[in-house]
């Protein structure tokens, strides 16, 4: 039979249409190399394919069919230019688009941990995020490497030819509230029961199980347990949500300005909802800078809308620390500014302990009149002798420490140091007079003028021998003296 020249023009179509590039065709192995191999696809002209694009090139054989991609008709050398490696992503990825429409699953192996999750091997490459690992996402992502997985196609991008999975999704099913108690719901799984547990119903804190569900919900919900021993089935609710502390600290970075509700009122400090699921706690100290509060429940209200600074984030313990007192100025900052040493003051004294008084100078700050700077002659053994709480002094400031908020006063300051001016006002052989102010057993104390007290020693006191002090001398008693002994430096008058 004669071929007419429109029939070899139609055969010739047909056979240019079989071979386009970008189609995948089957080609036979024409011829192994080292490197590559010779492959036949019924084309004028063979192409080649390297050997590392065969899982393994020792199990190739002369004859065998392969399946390629026909990139490229003719090259440089006039060879077709072949790809295995990119056919088979290109069914692959058919096959994954068929599996994502159908709901379906997909069988990958995990190749590695990148940042943020996995990497698996499903044909092509795809992602696997680290929260949807597990139910709860695990700390060490290395113990997935290596193990095949089922797996849900969660998300696709056909552009890209982007692909991200998840085994979290192969968990859920649904269930109807029975009944609640106070730790959690029992649901019915189609004839079986399953505990939703009250810490597992919401990222948010519950008081009570009724604050997230009621009896005759239909809820769908992931199975965190099966235990075959006790015949109890746990189930998570929140695990179905974005865990809210994922990325805390990129979402509240210390000294960010919140606001918030008062959720909780504790002796030691205040829980304040800052975010559905995420409460941050304002200890009692950082309240105010001056103010001396006690209980947080003094000055804040349950429900109660409150702006705050972030002090400290603590991802693993599920803690944020707030400060309130962060929104104003420190006090403290400013201090010396304020408090110039030697300058005179004035305040109540608010309390005293052995080794001195402190002094209240405004709200919250308060200085500290030691001991020893409540009289430049008289020896004080407590500040109650001649202080009592609820007096106004003056006082000089005679030290600002910043860093520890303390602020030192004298009231000895105020006034000038007779002991300098000590030989001005007496010498020795002097008669002076004065009153007594103290027995001891060595001696007894006698206040001069000038605020200055002289010690009549024991042996002192009289020509004949003295057994007791108080038999001769009492307090107040005035008295007449000679001056036998200054000493300046330890500030002594005999």
């Amino acid at each position: 039979m004669t071929t007419t020249i429109a029939e070899l023009q139609q055969l010739i179509a047909a056979s240019v249409k079989n071979y386009r590039e970008g189609s995948i065709v089957k080609g036979h192995v024409l011829e192994k190399r080292p490197k590559e191999f010779l492959i036949d696809i019924g084309y004028k002209s063979e192409g080649v394919i390297s050997a590392s694009e065969f899982d393994d090139p020792e199990d190739v054989h002369v004859g065998d069919e392969v399946e390629v991609l026909l990139e490229r008709l003719e090259n440089d050398q006039g060879m077709v230019v072949l790809s295995k490696q990119k056919a088979a992503q290109r069914q692959n990825w058919e096959k994954i688009v068929k599996l994502f429409e159908a709901e379906g699953l997909i069988k990958g192996r995990v190749k590695a941990v990148v940042k943020g999750g996995l990497t698996v091997n499903v044909g092509v490459e795809a992602f696997l995020p680290a929260s949807q690992v597990d139910i709860n996402p695990p700390k060490d992502l290395q113990q997935f490497v290596g193990n095949t997985y089922d797996f849900k196609i969660v998300k696709l991008n056909e552009d890209r030819k982007n692909v991200v999975l998840s085994r979290r999704e192969l968990d859920k099913v649904e269930g109807t509230v029975k009944n609640i108690t106070d730790f959690g719901a029992f649901l019915d799984l189609d004839g079986i029961d399953g505990l939703l547990h009250i810490t597992d119903m919401s990222w948010a804190r519950l008081t009570h199980p009724s604050e997230a569900v009621k009896p005759g919900d239909r809820l769908t919900v992931v199975v965190l347990e099966i235990n075959k021993d006790k015949e109890r089935i746990s189930l998570g609710l929140k695990q179905l949500q974005s865990n809210p502390w994922d990325r805390i600290e990129e979402r509240f970075p210390i000294g960010r300005k919140v606001s918030g509700k008062i959720t909780n009122l504790m002796p030691y400090g205040a829980f304040v909802q800052i975010e559905d699921g995420i409460e941050g706690l304002i200890h009692v100290s950082e309240l105010s800078w001056t103010k001396r509060i006690v209980r947080p429940s003094d000055v804040l209200t349950l429900g109660q809308d409150v702006d705050a600074v972030v002090l400290g984030v603590n991802k693993e313990d599920q803690k944020i620390s707030l400060g309130v007192r962060q929104l104003e100025p420190n006090p403290w900052d400013e201090i010396e500014q304020r408090y110039i040493i030697g300058k005179q003051v004035k305040g109540q004294v608010r309390n005293m302990t052995a080794y001195g008084a402190f002094v209240e100078l405004e709200e919250g700050i308060d200085g500290m009149v030691h001991v020893s700077d409540l009289s430049w002659t008289k020896k004080i053994n407590h500040p109650s002798e001649v202080l009592k709480k609820g007096d106004e002094i003056e006082a000089v400031v005679i030290d600002i420490d910043k860093a520890n908020q303390r602020i030192s006063l004298g009231v000895k300051q105020i006034e000038t140091d007779p002991w300098k001016e000590i030989e001005g006002k007496f010498k020795v052989g002097d008669v002076v007079k004065g009153t007594v102010s103290k027995i001891a057993n060595f001696g007894a104390f006698i206040e001069l003028p000038g605020d200055i007290d002289g010690l009549v020693h024991i042996s002192q006191i009289s020509e004949d021998r003295v057994e007791k002090v108080k038999d001769v001398l009492k307090p107040g008693q005035e008295v007449e003296a000679r001056v036998i002994k200054i000493d300046k430096t330890e500030r002594r008058l005999g």
